[in-house]
């Protein structure tokens, strides 16, 4: 499986304060993410970033010793790959510059 852009809903089970500082400290260790989002009410923990979904799901439940569930996979790679890059102001006025 290739490396792509996801976004990643879990379900794992937060108790109390501590469960919720380990499972955030796994995640902020990792890399491959590029944000998160911990909903302890709600037990849920959404990432987004370049990674194997199956991947970092099974580096949380070994680091934190905690069930992982996958609720959601979402593949943003495409969506990604379709918006064109905004050019830069700072990038237009050089250009202008350099034409003038």
């Amino acid at each position: 499986m290739t490396v792509k852009h996801y976004c990643m809903v879990m379900r794992i089970n937060i108790d109390c304060s501590g469960c919720y500082r380990k499972v955030k400290r796994v995640i902020l260790d990792m890399p491959e993410l590029d944000s998160h989002l911990l909903e302890k009410q709600q037990t849920r923990v959404i990432v987004c970033g370049r990674f194997i979904p199956q991947d970092v799901a099974i580096k949380i439940k070994k680091k934190t010793n905690r069930r992982v569930e996958i609720l959601d996979i979402q593949d943003l790679s495409e969506e990604i790959e379709d918006q064109k890059p905004i050019p830069n102001n700072w990038t237009l006025l050089a250009t202008q510059n350099q034409i003038e």
